[in-house]
Parts: C-alpha cells; sequence; structure tokens
C-alpha cells in the first residue's frame, strides 16, 4: 500500500494529521499526530485512526499496520 494514499485518507478525516512511517513497505509503522488525539484515551485514537482505513483493510490492500498515536 502506498505510504502516500494512507496519509491521504487519514488527512480526509483528520486534516491537521501528521503521518510518518519507519519501516519498509512490507513491515512499516505508521505514527500520527494530532491535535484531536488530546482528549482521547489510546483506544479511541487508534480507532479512529484505523477507521480511516477501514476499507483498505476489509479489501485486503493494507492487511497489517503497527500504529503510534501522538497527541499534540
Amino acid at each position: 500500500m502506498d505510504k502516500e494514499l494512507i496519509k491521504k485518507i487519514i488527512k480526509e478525516e483528520i486534516p491537521d494529521a501528521h503521518c510518518s512511517f519507519d519501516g519498509d513497505s512490507c513491515n512499516f509503522k505508521l505514527i500520527v499526530s494530532s491535535t484531536i488525539f488530546r482528549d482521547m484515551n489510546l483506544i479511541d485514537q487508534h480507532r479512529k485512526v484505523l477507521r480511516t482505513l477501514k476499507d483498505k483493510f476489509e479489501s485486503g490492500d493494507l492487511h497489517a499496520l503497527s500504529l503510534e498515536t501522538i497527541a499534540i
């Protein structure tokens, strides 16, 4: 899955999101920081991000993702 497409999808739902990646395309970690996470617990932060990518998981375009969220 293209990293730029992942960024685009996330930014459609979380406009101030800053997305960065660690690792290669087969095994990468997505780090998302946003002000929207300030009043959310960690589980809700992850759910918010993963919901934006739901279609990609369901289609099989994206099958695994390590995720870190940061409230800014």
